[in-house]
């Protein structure tokens, strides 16, 4: 079966098998490609074949999608075809099985997200590289506002102290990384840091191990103030300041 391949920069974040039955993307967690960041809009586009052949159609996103470069609303699919969707993009392979995880095609009531960033055409035109597109404004539900934070203990980083405004953080070495880690080995991207309605949740994006408190994750686990994480070589505290 053929699949589509989400990627941010080097590192593959999720395989979908394309079949006959559409494929939606967004940032709405109800999507069958969710992509956590505020350029995205919460249904963003739609793959389906029209007449055996695959097809991609902009759902009337704010800032559209590149189809390998191009600005596009609706066009046939081809094997190697790039979309790129705000800072992240879909590599299209109609040659190759895709394993269906269990999560893969579940879907969810989509919550009320916030309101998608505008892009300008400058930004939009950068496959895939796009800058960040500013803070998330709705804030955790407290009486005061409190600021999640990583204080990195040990490791080789181009900061020590972060501020985590942004509704998606990404470790790795690739200079669109949050936070970038240093060192010969480390994956461009090797894991994520994504804002939810109940907190934050560390995701690993990579097979290197992905650690809280000494216990490795291979899933979405919510963090919790003072965890620890352990990840490319590095040790950071998750914190939260007033």
């Amino acid at each position: 079966m053929a699949r589509l391949v989400l990627k941010f920069d080097a590192a593959v974040l999720k395989e979908v098998p394309l079949g006959f039955e559409p494929v939606t993307i967004g940032r709405a967690p109800d999507n069958d490609i969710q992509i956590d960041n505020l350029a995205v809009s919460d249904h963003h586009a739609r793959i389906f074949s029209d007449d055996g052949r695959p097809k991609v159609q902009d759902l009337g996103s704010l800032n559209g999608i590149l189809l390998n470069g191009n600005s596009i609303k609706l066009e046939w699919l081809r094997s190697g075809d790039i979309i790129a969707i705000g800072k992240h993009v879909i590599m299209v392979d109609l040659s190759h099985d895709a394993k269906q995880s269990s999560e893969a095609r579940a879907k969810v009531a989509a919550p009320k997200l916030d309101e998608t960033v505008f892009l300008d055409t400058r930004k939009r035109s950068e496959l895939g590289r796009q800058a960040e597109v500013g803070e998330d404004r709705q804030e955790p539900d407290s009486s005061r506002v409190r600021i999640p934070s990583l204080i990195v203990l040990k490791g080789k980083t181009n900061h020590k102290d972060y501020l985590l405004s942004g509704r998606l953080i990404v470790i790795g070495k690739s200079t669109m990384a949050t936070v970038q880690l240093r060192g010969w080995f480390v994956p461009q991207a090797v894991a994520q840091i994504s804002r939810r309605l109940d907190g934050y949740y560390l995701s690993p994006v990579s097979k290197r191990r992905t650690m809280i408190n000494g216990r490795r994750i291979t899933d979405a686990t919510r963090l919790n103030e003072s965890d620890v994480i352990e990840v490319g070589g590095a040790s950071m505290k998750f914190m939260y300041r007033e």
